[in-house]
């Protein structure tokens, strides 16, 4: 029996190549009558950046700066992907139903990613690979390779083309 694609999660950074990305989500979603579910992992500040911080600032009076500034920052990103969700599907003629979840977390990328493959029981992973060297090879990124190595479920890298997005 063939495997069922219903729930894809498109986890993305937002970079240049983010629509790029996202064209092979929504095809795949179209293609299968499935689901998109768009996350977006905002790293915390290290320990190092909140200590030079709380130089400067009380303990308390840092935590209400960064939980403000967490929710500007969660609100604006948000946003973004609404627009590049809007855009892409707009292009595409498509349907927003699609769409089905959109969350903005916070923690390490690879770990939200693999995390919310697993709370919507995604059935594909589908992100982007877009490191190169100095010589031109292409390189999976960090986050890329970390979910591909630890993925229970099958992980799509798209390659992001040269100049993409620039």
């Amino acid at each position: 029996m063939l495997p069922k694609i219903l729930k894809i999660l498109y986890p993305t950074a937002l970079g240049a190549g983010a629509p790029h990305v996202f064209r092979y989500a929504l095809s795949l979603a179209r293609e299968y009558g499935g689901e998109l579910h768009v996350v977006h992992a905002c790293e915390p500040l290290s320990p190092f950046g909140q200590s030079l911080v709380e130089l400067h600032l009380s303990h308390e009076d840092s935590e209400k700066m960064h939980a403000e500034a967490r929710e500007k920052v969660r609100a604006q990103l948000d946003r973004q992907l609404r627009d590049l969700i809007d855009t892409e599907i707009g292009r595409a003629g498509g349907d927003h139903n699609l769409v089905a979840s959109l969350r903005v977390l916070e923690g390490q990328p690879a770990d939200i990613i693999l995390q919310q493959a697993n709370d919507v029981g995604a059935d594909l992973i589908v992100m982007g690979k877009h490191r190169h060297t100095a010589l031109g090879e292409t390189l999976i990124g960090h986050t890329a390779n970390r979910v591909s190595h630890h993925s229970n479920i099958p992980v799509m890298l798209v390659p992001i083309p040269e100049g993409f997005g620039e």
